[in-house]
């Protein structure tokens, strides 16, 4: 097992790693809009922390040798259901190769932001 660590994504805000690759596959920790340079949720939008998410994501693809088109699944996490189609809209732009994928309603997402993001890759 290796572990996966980019101080260009937001260090882990828990007792976890950003990300674990074992065998061909990298197995990423939920990504939130947090900018890594300073720690902080700078985003406000939807489609602003949606952005910020998946540049943190492909920060650590990056990190890992691997790349967005190599993401087998996603599993979404929103604030409000009613996000789902401005999240879709910045989303599509990153995974064009269609990854399988879970996008459900939560109550709360740490921080209090409005989107979280986990993948699953191929090395």
């Amino acid at each position: 097992m290796n572990i996966i660590s980019t101080d260009k994504a937001p260090a882990a805000i828990g007792p976890y790693s950003q990300a674990v690759v074992t065998g061909n596959m990298l197995f990423a920790s939920g990504q939130i809009p947090i900018n890594p340079a300073t720690g902080n949720v700078e985003a406000q939008t939807i489609e602003e922390q949606t952005e910020a998410v998946c540049k943190n994501i492909g920060e650590i693809l990056a990190a890992a040798g691997t790349s967005y088109e190599k993401v087998i699944k996603t599993t979404c996490f929103l604030a409000d259901i009613n996000d789902f189609a401005a999240f879709n809209a910045v989303y599509a732009k990153y995974f064009v190769s269609k990854p399988a994928r879970s996008c459900v309603a939560v109550k709360d997402i740490p921080k209090g932001v409005k989107c979280e993001i986990e993948i699953i890759a191929e090395v």
